[in-house]
Formats: structure tokens, sequence, C-alpha cells
């Protein structure tokens, strides 16, 4: 490795780039990450954590209203837009700090700019050419627009995050996370707001009580739900946006925000030069150890579309230096891994769904409840809560835990350590729960839902 400049080349500084680039540096490695926007990527800049700032935000406008419940007067009240985005600012500009700290004390050299790889050992940034034994791709993905007239007039979560105004009517285009989060944000925030998704239901992958019920809920609120319906032009006129519908339905906003999916970050990195295999969506193609093609090109993260969660990117990064500097090859498993989706009502979920449950194992035990949050016995808030498992019959063993309710991935972090240790429903039943909480429904489930015919 002497003869290169570093021994590794991280291009793209997200949470899976800078840790790779951290843990191969305390391996004794010298390494180098260059970055052409911010530092921390995707997830501290223009995802989760101002996503979760904002949605703490809109939640307010629920928690005002059920204090009354409790006995507090709550005056006029009012949401300072400008004001939310200048602080949720100060926060990231903080957090870009302390990444730049962490590289820094790391030893790792800070390049800023675009970089291009040359060479299966050579990268360029800003006209510099730079070596390495091994080459890193951590560059993440991009919100994608479709190809429609009048596309141009549509933002995407990227821009949602500095609008200059709260927009009063926002239709929000797609039924993934990103658009449920979204719609939520701005319903609480005081928009009215309609969501268009071309399928049956929003949130494809994820089990069908969790989506049947986060449904009902955000119809509850009031925001408009338009399933089997899409976007086929969008017009700009006086009165703000026209979007018309399959049908030739029209609905009328003031600003529309496309959430139909994100894209691998691969374009204009050289990949084609030195023969690194992408699929037809542009993602770098790797095995079980995250490398590509060519030996000394590895990839993680966003970009090579395989599950696409920062957590994830975060142990795909720690798995290469492992690999590369530590004399410990590691790849990472995708069994278990939790996720939640920070709607209103929040979604937190674990292992198979029960669809996918029945295709692989069979015969399963469902057991599920549904029932209203102590807290809003005295709010008369009508929200309910669902959880959900789902057992395997032969085994007894946990295949899979699904909620929708209040704080649902805080819950739910704790039941992936019990799925990951292969726990059962007997030790579900057998661990004593802590009352009163919504959480200890999870271990308090007796009632098997009958088999479907």
């Amino acid at each position: 490795m002497a003869g290169y400049d570093y021994d590794l080349f991280t291009i793209g500084a997200g949470s899976g780039g800078v840790r790779a680039s951290r843990v191969s540096a305390s391996c004794g490695a010298r390494v180098a990450i260059a970055e052409e926007r911010y530092l921390g990527g995707t997830c501290v800049n223009v995802g989760c954590i101002p996503k979760k700032l904002l949605v703490y935000a809109a939640h307010f406008s629920e928690d005002f209203e059920d204090a009354a419940g409790f006995g507090w007067g709550v005056g006029a009240r009012s949401v300072d837009w400008s004001g939310l985005i200048a602080n949720k600012n100060g926060e990231i500009e903080r957090l870009n700090g302390v990444y730049q700290r962490l590289l820094a004390d790391a030893g790792v050299a800070i390049l800023y700019g675009h970089a291009e790889i040359l060479d299966p050992h050579t990268v360029v940034v800003g006209g510099e050419r730079h070596t390495a034994e091994y080459i890193l791709i951590a560059t993440g993905s991009w919100p994608s627009v479709p190809e429609i007239p009048g596309a141009e007039h549509a933002i995407t979560s990227n821009e949602a995050f500095f609008l200059p105004a709260l927009p009063p009517r926002v239709i929000i285009v797609g039924g993934g996370y990103v658009g449920v989060e979204f719609a939520g944000i701005f319903h609480g925030l005081g928009a009215r707001v309609t969501e268009i998704h071309r399928g049956r239901l929003f949130l494809r992958g994820f089990d069908d009580d969790v989506r049947e019920t986060l449904a009902a809920e955000m119809a509850k609120k009031g925001i408009d739900l338009r399933f089997n319906a899409e976007v086929k032009k969008i017009e700009k006129f006086t009165g703000g946006i026209r979007v018309t519908l399959t049908g030739g339905l029209t609905v009328e906003a003031d600003q529309i925000m496309f959430a139909t999916g994100r894209r691998p970050n691969t374009r204009g990195l050289g990949l084609e030069k030195v023969g690194v295999e992408v699929d037809q969506k542009g993602a770098v193609v790797v095995d079980d150890y995250s490398r590509s093609i060519v030996p000394s090109i590895y990839a993680i993260g966003d970009c090579t579309d395989r599950l696409k969660l920062t957590p994830v990117a975060i142990a795909e990064g720690r798995a290469v230096a492992e690999t590369l500097f530590n004399k410990n090859p590691m790849k990472p498993s995708y069994a278990n891994v939790p996720s939640a989706v920070f709607s209103l009502p929040n979604v937190g979920t674990v292992g198979l769904t029960e669809t996918e449950a029945r295709q692989r194992y069979g015969e399963v035990d469902v057991y599920k409840t549904t029932f209203r949050p102590l807290k809003h016995t005295l709010t008369g808030r009508d929200e309910m809560t669902m959880m959900k498992l789902v057992v395997d019959r032969a085994t007894d063993r946990v295949l899979g835990c699904h909620m929708v309710g209040h704080e649902a991935g805080e819950i739910i972090q704790g039941l992936a350590v019990a799925l990951t240790c292969g726990a059962t429903k007997a030790q579900f039943d057998s661990t004593i729960g802590i009352h009163p909480t919504a959480a200890e429904e999870f271990v308090t489930m007796r009632s098997r839902v009958p088999d479907p015919a």
C-alpha cells in the first residue's frame, strides 16, 4: 500500500462513508474522503434528522388541542415557519461541524469537490489526482421525478426543507415513507394536504394491517387520500398549481411535492470507464462484502440499492473497514432490520409481514390488538393504536412485530433485539409488561386471529 497516496479513498461523506472512513482510520489505514455537497449526507441535511424535527413540530397542533383534556388552557397559537426552518438549519449546521470534527479527529483527510474515478486506484477531485489501494463509493441516492408535462413546477423533499413559507395547500405525490411523512408534517403545521398514490394503498411492502390502519387514521385527521390515481400533467396558473389526474379529475394547490422514489446517485463518477457494473437504476452491483466487479472498488449505502436505511449504510461501512483493514471479514446481516415511518401516527416494524411469513413458513399464527391509548381517554381524540405479532406455528418463533401508534419506532427497537435473539411467543407471554404503557400490549396478546379462508 506504500505506493499509493491513501489506503482508502471514500467518495461521499454521508453516514455510511463517514463510518467506513473513521473505522478504517482507527485500524491504521490512511484515509481520504471527498464530498461535493455537505458532510453527513442525506440523513443529516435533507433526510432523517430535519424530517424528524419537522415531525415534532407538526405534532404540537394536536398536543395543544389535547392539553384541554388535562386541564390546561392554551391561548392563541400559530406556526412561525421561518423560525422553525431557521432553528432546523442551525441544528444541521451544528451537526455538519460534528461530522467534520469526527473525521478530522480520526485523521481522515477531507476533500471538498466532485470526485471522479479515473482507474481502479485513481480518483480526481478538483483537478488533483489521488491514488488509493481501495476506493469506496458511498454517494447515496437522489429524489427522482417522473417525466410528465409540468414536472418543472414540482419540488422534492430536498426543497421542502427550505421553503420560504408554509404553503396553505399542498399536494404530495407518492405513497412511500417520504410521502406519508411529509403529508403528516404539512397537515400538522396547518396546510390542507392531498396525497396521491397510484396503488390501492400506500406503503407497499409493509404489513397490510399497518397500511390500512395508517390510512384510516390519516383520513380521520382530514388528509385527502387519493389512491388508484396518477398525475398526468401539472399546470401553473394565477391561483397556484392545477394537477390533472387519471380520468380527468383535477386538484388545485399552492405547492406540489413529488415523493416518487430515489435513484442511486452514481452519475458522473466514471464507473463505466473503469468497468464497474451498475444495474438499470444505476445502482452499483456488489457482492456480500460490498465489493464491485472491480476488486479494488467497493460500494455501500443507497447507491447499491439494497436496503436504503441509514443504520444499514453504517453497518455496511463498518463491515468494509473491518474486512479490509482489521483482518476481520465481515458482511452485514439484512435479517430483522427494524424500521420506522415517522408519519402521524408513527409506524414501527421489524421482521416479516403476515403475507411474507405465510409465503415462507406456510402456517402462521397472528395476534392483533387495536385500542384507544390511555392518553386519549381524557382528550377524546379518536386515534387508535394497532399492534400485531406474526408467529411461526411450527416453532413458536416470532417472525414479525408491527405497530401503528405514538412512538412506534421507540417501542419496536427493543422488540428487534428479541427477534434477533430468536424469541418465541411463549417468551413474549412470559415477559411481564410495564403498566400502564402501550408497549405492554406486545406481551399480553393471547387471542389468535382466525386463519383466513
